[in-house]
């Protein structure tokens, strides 16, 4: 601490530009910086499959009858298209918790 003290009161003194840093301390802090690209290339990459989901369940709620909670569910049990949950067999709907029999019937009636 007194030698970073006394560098600075240096730079000062005779207004040369004295680094504090050591060429050790800044090869770890370019090492670093590398490690942190590459996770924000990862968080990226899962926010964009948060946002796609979130896109797909709110097409889920275009069907009559389909509320967030049971879009939600229908996404969660693979049915990730209006068309894929039409296309469903009444039993595999059937098997989604939050989805009904009445429910059912309205998605069959658009066949």
């Amino acid at each position: 601490m007194i030698s970073k003290f006394i560098n600075k009161l240096k730079s000062i003194l005779f207004k040369s530009p004295v680094s504090l840093e050591t060429p050790l301390t800044k090869e770890k802090k370019v090492a670093k910086s590398s490690k942190t690209k590459t996770k924000t290339k990862t968080k990226t990459k899962t926010k964009t499959k948060a946002v796609n989901s979130k896109k797909n369940i709110e097409t889920l709620t275009t069907l009559p009858g389909v509320g967030a909670k049971s879009a939600k569910a229908l996404y969660e049990a693979g049915f990730k298209t209006t068309k894929a949950v039409i296309a469903a067999d009444e039993k595999d709907l059937l098997a989604v918790s939050g989805v009904g029999v009445n429910l059912v019937k309205k998605l069959k009636k658009l066949k």
